[in-house]
């Protein structure tokens, strides 16, 4: 294994960056442009390419959290993966509740809505970028994740910013919602019936939308714990930082804290330090095989059957999701107690000899 602070594994990472420059991740002109026509189809149609957005994120961190197994070592970092999978399912909800708040209904359980691995995120181009299931790597935190979340200007470095013609950042994309929701379509386009909101009291941190106010709440909430501030990485809403910078700390081997010896006119970026705790370096990795299919498995063999069986409980989810947000939000709570079985059915498979990992592929029970 070569050591985090190897000399070759820094210039590596130097000669990546590099190579790669400001790498983020941006929503493709066709899908932002949509948001041209400034009424209510609109926020609809771009609300729901960022739902596929939102989802398609969580089963790459759940495989690479997975594969840390138990070791007490590796448990700082799966902690922190744990911490953006969560708040990402709580994005997803409040997603959701954004499109029931403007008399829509998100589609779960479709399985063209479904993410497939490897390729790009839905509505979402980076040149290179390609997101798949994979084990957990630095590499695969660094380049993957990192780019992923990285916010249109991240502390380390100045991003350079969209024009108007180019495709839009993550950010970018939910701040022209936002705009479009303030600006065009005000309270009177808010015809859903708050009943069928996802509330706070049923799922901790999600945000009920009845109206502009509460749908700009929604969104600022979705962009700081995705990208922090401007000048801070921490979160507006939560006490924790965005998810560029908890990814980082994997990166640099340390929690993020506040630099003692930064005065309060010192630039953004002086005020914090990866110095803090430490943050081991995972060992003993689940040799998990990268971006596996259920027909990739053996006719016969217990990894076929175990990724069917782990496909069942997934679409049986998220059409549970899709019942939830069609006017059943009090089932929201059974529904989460069934996505954490699946970290069960996945631990199982990564057990197995040679380790299998589950492909998170539309599988109807009934099928």
């Amino acid at each position: 294994m070569v050591k985090r602070n190897s000399p070759f594994l820094s210039m590596a990472r130097v000669l990546t960056s590099l190579l790669r420059g400001s790498a983020m991740i941006r929503i493709r002109p066709e899908v932002s442009g949509l948001l041209k026509a400034a009424d209510a189809s609109a926020v609809l149609n771009s609300l729901q390419f960022a739902l596929e957005l939102e989802h398609a994120t969580i089963p790459p961190y759940l495989y690479a959290m997975w594969s840390l197994g138990t070791s007490s070592t590796n448990s700082a970092a799966a902690r922190i993966i744990r911490s953006v999978v969560n708040e990402e399912m709580r994005h997803l909800a409040t997603v959701a509740n954004l499109i029931n708040a403007l008399g829509g209904t998100p589609v779960f359980d479709s399985p063209s809505v479904l993410p497939h691995y490897p390729g790009p995120l839905p509505g979402a181009v980076e040149e290179g970028l390609s997101v798949g299931l994979a084990p957990f790597s630095l590499d695969l935190v660094e380049q993957t994740f990192m780019v992923i979340e990285q916010p249109e200007h991240p502390l380390e470095f100045q991003a350079l910013a969209a024009a108007a013609d180019e495709p839009m950042t993550i950010g970018e994309f939910y701040r022209k919602i936002r705009a479009v929701i303030a600006d065009d379509l005000g309270d009177s386009a808010f015809t859903g019936p708050p009943g069928n909101q996802v509330t706070p009291d049923m799922v901790s941190g999600v945000v009920a939308v009845t109206d502009v106010a509460s749908a700009k709440q929604a969104i600022d909430t979705i962009i700081s714990q995705g990208e922090g501030t401007e000048t801070s990485p921490g979160e507006v809403v939560g006490s924790d930082f965005a998810h560029y910078y908890r990814f980082a700390e994997i990166v640099k081997g340390h929690k993020l804290v506040p630099n003692p010896a930064a005065g309060p006119s010192d630039p953004p970026d002086q005020q914090f330090t990866y110095t803090g705790a430490e943050i081991a370096a995972p060992t003993g990795v689940i040799a998990a095989p990268v971006n596996p299919t259920t027909a990739g498995y053996p006719e016969g063999s217990a990894a076929r059957q175990a990724s069917i069986d782990f496909n069942v409980t997934y679409t049986g989810m998220l059409k549970a999701f899709q019942d939830a947000f069609s006017g059943h939000p009090d089932q929201i709570g059974a529904t989460v107690s069934t996505m954490f079985s699946l970290q069960s059915k996945a631990t199982a498979m990564m057990a197995l000899t040679p380790p299998a990992g589950p492909t998170f592929e539309f599988q109807p029970a009934s099928a």
